[in-house]
């Protein structure tokens, strides 16, 4: 059996997840919110190079104080807005909790303890104050992002700013979320993807509720309380406790979708923020299923072009026999797995997530062509394997972060216009249209949580942020996990929106190795300077 070594994850956001409908996508996962790693599976490569390092436009200016009288705080939040962070050594960096209320309707109850890590400004003397980042998920650890420091966000950045991670409730080390086994979330995520017979699609379901009754049971009511709108809440506890009169934020992936939500409950509130590879929150459930399918097939396009033509590509000469290829052999390992040299066989469900992770990351093709030789000519499936663990933060003995638990419960909580399994297949031919490769198990997430135990009500509306300052929006062309005319609705919506396009593979646009991109991302965030309006890189 040969051996395939799969690429370390880059510091960066995971990609968000919105995939087939066990492995619920974006919000996405959007529903799958979709990968979405340093905390959520892989981080969505953030790639240190020279225009992160130095630059022109770098000269600080702080950001504007109020210039309209803060909303009051409730009186029954007063205790949480009036607290102290204890800062305290861990490692290089600095770390404290944050309390927060399980429920804001009670918030005389049960409290949450958020984790933060802080770097402090590299240049104390240049500081301009926190930057408040949070890399995607739903899942993702905002500490592991903001611990990569200047790799992941540049030293002009890191000069002026202390880099301020959190754990959302419920994420990493914040009262982390429990609902499954390790064998649970195997079997979740191995399961067929497109279940072709009544018998699979109930066991589908009955999958998802036992996972669901499982957060119940494990967690309590944290399972009830892990909407990104609370979250957003907790940022604005946390932008009070930094003792910021107005919160700077990074976001990327499903981090925009947490930023947008937070503009637009607190818009007099917002100070500089950028939202990377960006979620438009007025689409339900259907339309960013249906979106982020057509954006993976685009990607894998550009890949199966790529290999195409490097004249040596053994699944084909051109773009359509590459991307026939990899369908059959999809559909090949739902009828007959691969071995993998462990107890575990790669599926079709495993199979198709290891041929995702390489979408997020245009360094990590030649990974993807590795891993589906070793499984097509070897009959080998360890590689693809490989990948799909490092999607879903699948270690040796178990799962390395809570990540795809929160995954599943904040997206079942963010969504409740989800239609039953029975009816899926009468939306096969349009997500086909999308998707000819990956359209049948992106049909699916219409029906994720459908026998979810917790139901919120809640509605997929626009965001428009009245009374903010200029919100910059970027997005990449051929971003698998979050299409570009996401960022274009987003920015459009927000009524100072302000987007950036960068032409490009990959998910997100910052620090991508675009100068453009990162020039006009450190000179919003650094000196106030607004973007051009509709800027291409």
């Amino acid at each position: 059996m040969s051996q395939f070594t799969p690429p370390s994850p880059p510091p960066g956001p995971p990609p968000s997840r919105n995939g087939n409908s066990v492995l619920i996508g974006v919000l996405v996962g959007v529903v799958v919110f979709a990968l979405i790693a340093a905390g959520i599976g892989i981080y969505a490569a953030k790639h240190h190079n020279s225009s992160l390092a130095a630059g022109p436009g770098t000269t600080p200016t702080a950001a504007p104080s109020p210039t309209a009288p803060l909303p009051t705080t409730a009186p029954s939040l007063v205790r949480y807005y009036d607290q102290k962070l204890k800062w305290t050594g861990c490692g290089r960096d600095q770390c404290a909790r944050l309390a927060v209320p399980l429920d804001y309707a009670n918030p005389g109850g049960t409290e949450l303890r958020l984790a933060l890590l802080k770097v402090p400004a590299q240049n104390p003397s240049q500081r301009l104050g926190a930057l408040v980042v949070n890399p995607g998920g739903p899942g993702g650890s905002g500490t592991d992002y903001a611990a990569a420091g200047s790799l992941q966000f540049g030293a002009p950045l890191s000069n002026h700013f202390d880099i301020v991670g959190f754990d959302p409730r419920g994420v990493g080390k914040s009262d982390p979320l429990s609902c499954a086994s390790t064998a649970q979330i195997d079997g979740l995520l191995a399961f067929d993807p497109d279940p072709d017979t009544a018998a699979k699609r109930n066991r589908m379901d009955s999958l998802i509720r036992a996972f669901g009754q499982g957060c119940l049971r494990r967690s309590g009511d944290l399972a009830r309380h892990m909407s990104t709108k609370e979250a957003a809440r907790d940022m604005d506890i946390l932008r009070a406790a930094l003792g910021e009169p107005k919160l700077n934020y990074f976001g990327a992936s499903y981090g925009t979708f947490l930023g947008a939500t937070y503009a637009g409950l607190f818009p007099t509130h917002v100070g500089r923020f950028v939202l990377d590879g960006a979620i438009d929150p007025a689409l339900t459930n259907a339309q960013l299923s249906i979106e982020q399918a057509h954006g993976f097939e685009t990607a894998l396009r550009a890949y199966a072009a790529n290999c195409a033509g490097s004249g040596n590509c053994f699944l084909g000469r051109t773009t359509d026999e590459v991307v026939t290829r990899i369908q059959q052999f999809l559909a090949a390992t739902d009828k007959a797995p691969l071995d993998t040299g462990t107890s575990r066989k790669l599926t079709e469900g495993t199979a198709m997530t290891g041929v995702w992770l390489p979408l997020y990351v245009r360094s990590y093709w030649p990974n993807l062509t590795d891993a589906l030789k070793q499984a097509i000519v070897d009959h080998d499936g360890s590689g693809l394997l490989a990948l799909a663990d490092a999607y879903s933060s699948r270690g040796a003995t178990g799962y390395t972060d809570n990540s795809m638990e929160a995954l599943y419960a904040v997206n079942c909580l963010d969504h409740d216009d989800y239609i039953p399994t029975s009816q899926v297949p009468s939306h096969f031919a349009e997500f086909l249209k999308a998707s000819p490769t990956f359209g049948r198990a992106f049909a699916f997430s219409l029906s994720t949580c459908s026998t979810w135990p917790v139901r919120s009500g809640q509605v997929s509306q626009a965001i428009h942020a009245p009374g903010a300052p200029p919100i910059v929006v970027v997005g990449t062309t051929r971003d698998p996990a979050t299409p570009l005319v996401w960022a274009q609705a987003l920015a459009s919506e927000l009524d100072s929106g302000r987007l950036i396009t960068r032409n490009g593979d990959g998910h997100t646009g910052f620090g991508q190795g675009n100068s453009c991109v990162d020039n006009a991302v450190q000179d919003w965030l650094i000196q106030g300077k607004v973007p051009p309006a509709d800027l291409h890189c």
